[in-house]
């Protein structure tokens, strides 16, 4: 039996006054990128410095104008890497670096050194506040924790002042989540003191869930009660880092941001410590879906995969919010008959904005638009197989033909599996385009009778036979439907016939579907012709048909 007694439940703040359930997200917060530092080091292979400086720039590309880029006193490949962004001038000028440091003198000063050259940077200061880490790892009361911040806090001041370029002070109590609140805010209450924050020069505060202990709800209300309780709130910059534990950093980050966070740390893809960080770019991807800008370049999602892949030696999973290879892909047949007439509705209504069901957005916008939205298996329908015929090859097969060809196709699904596009084509081609027995069509000539009707001379093969005969009706397709039944004796009615253009332009073929019944046994299906010569194209269509009325 599974022993959930071994577990206590996190206590749950009493907040009845919480006003961010009323609110909506309007803007973009300042991103911060820590996948240099926090994402790198829970990595199996950390990145060299060449893999980190490739990362560096893929961030910089994508629009992050802040980035923790590492831990420079901790090890010499950090404070490598933080000299290689400064001699090989790598930093661009909008661009703020943020390192990360223990609250130690000796700690700071390295750090003090790597940053030397920079224009401007952001020096994170940290230490752990929680109760737990209080007793078991520290086994210090709450002055001597609150004295540890003050003391980094001081550090970082008197390196300041001889320090040329620009530096903002960011403080985190680390393992926030599991702090009293009260203590939280005394602790960074006297830090901000300490620091001498103003409107002008503000601090950053950076609330962690270090460890996700609890709903994304009781997040927001910690989030919610620090901002509203904050002394000189407007010198503070209220940032938030979360992590994904209980498999909801996503949901806790949008929550903070309505309960008043200003910034967000997180990673690409939410790689970090144990289930891993804020994924940035699905919170993005989430506002970029529902209209606000995201203030980030999310345009080409392959290569932000293709880069973070290759640096971080992991893979992103198939169905990873957005960047997954299935993410817009539909297997069910409801669901891909629900696309293509979404995708369909949209043309025909020369609609501006996104709206198909189950795609919340147009998977070309994140540079997804070679890859099939449609892949056919044994659960696809009628819908998914004519969306890939009119999609891959601009065949728009009639609605009642639907049927017809997706039965075919789910024989070969239930042997094999998924049945690619290409596949798809290759039997379409046999059904309906290359059958030549027993009827092959030879060739024909159509001129105007009269008024009303069409004579036709028309010359096909039946059983190896040639004939050539003539016959008269009330359009082409008749005539030749008259010339084969006064032949051959087929007694065969056309029940529907219908056409459109395969590309665009003065060279581009014809496809014409004709559907047809057998008098006699009361078979019906459907033929296929293709031609540049729209009347080539109806007769190829009932020579297809009458093929496979007659197989």
């Amino acid at each position: 039996m599974l022993n959930f007694q071994k577990y206590k439940r996190v206590p749950v703040m009493n907040y009845p006054e919480r006003e961010w359930p009323n609110k909506q997200i309007q803007k973009a917060p300042m991103w911060c990128s820590v996948d240099l530092r926090d994402g790198n080091q829970a990595l199996i292979e950390p990145m060299t410095v060449e893999e980190k400086v490739e990362m560096f720039n893929l961030l910089v590309k994508l629009g992050f104008k802040q980035i923790e880029v590492g831990f420079p006193s901790a090890s010499q490949i950090e404070f490598d890497f933080m000299r290689e962004l400064v001699d090989r001038n790598l930093i661009p000028d909008d661009v703020t670096v943020q390192v990360l440091v223990q609250c130690r003198e000796h700690l700071i000063q390295r750090t003090f050194e790597a940053l030397e050259g920079v224009k401007r940077a952001i020096v994170h200061i940290y230490n752990s506040t929680s109760t737990l880490q209080r007793d078991v790892v520290f086994n210090k009361g709450k002055e001597e924790i609150k004295q540890i911040a003050i003391e980094g806090t001081k550090l970082v001041k008197s390196f300041v002042k001889d320090f040329p370029g620009h530096i903002t002070l960011e403080y985190s109590p680390e393992s926030f989540t599991g702090t009293e609140l009260d203590y939280a805010l005394d602790i960074c209450t006297v830090v901000q003191e300490t620091w001498g924050a103003t409107k002008e020069e503000p601090i950053i505060i950076n609330l962690p869930a270090t460890v996700e202990m609890t709903t994304p709800n009781v997040y927001a209300d910690q989030i919610e009660w620090m901002h509203k309780n904050f002394k000189n709130r407007e010198s503070i910059i209220l940032s938030i880092h979360p992590h994904n534990d209980r498999g909801t950093g996503v949901a806790a980050t949008e929550l903070a941001l309505l309960a008043g966070a200003d910034r967000v740390e997180g990673t690409l893809f939410g790689n970090g410590e144990r289930t891993g960080n804020l994924d940035i770019l699905t919170v993005a991807y989430n506002m970029f879906s529902q209209g606000i800008n995201p203030e980030l370049d999310l345009t080409n999602i392959v290569e932000i995969q293709e880069v973070y892949e290759r640096c971080c030696k992991m893979e992103v999973p198939m169905r990873h919010p957005y960047a997954g290879k299935l993410v817009f892909t539909a297997f069910s047949g409801s669901h891909q008959d629900a696309i293509n007439k979404g995708v369909r509705a949209m043309k025909e209504r020369h609609q501006d904005w996104w709206e198909v069901p189950y795609l919340p957005i147009d998977p070309s916008d994140v540079g997804r638009e070679y890859e099939p939205i449609v892949r056919i298996n044994s659960q696809s329908g009628k819908g998914g197989v004519a969306f890939v015929m009119d999609s891959e090859f601009g065949f728009k097969l009639p609605k009642a033909m639907h049927k017809e060809f997706a039965d075919v196709i789910q024989k070969i699904a239930e042997k094999q599996g998924e049945v690619a596009p290409a596949t798809i084509m290759e039997v379409f081609e046999q059904e309906y385009l290359t059958l030549k027995a027993p009827y092959e069509f030879l060739r024909a000539r159509a001129e105007d009778h009269g008024d009303r009707d069409t004579k036709v001379e028309l010359n096909f093969n039946y059983e190896g036979e040639t004939k050539a005969v003539e016959a008269i009706g009330n359009g082409p397709l008749d005539a030749v439907k008259q010339a084969v039944q006064e032949t051959t004796g087929a007694n065969v009615k056309i029940m529907d016939y219908t056409q459109h253009a395969l590309g665009e332009g003065s060279h581009a073929k014809a496809a014409a579907y004709i559907c047809m019944q057998d008098e006699v046994t009361g078979a019906v299906t459907f033929g296929v012709g293709v031609s540049s010569n729209i009347t080539r194209a109806g007769i190829r269509a009932v020579f297809s048909a009458l093929n496979r009325l007659a197989r």
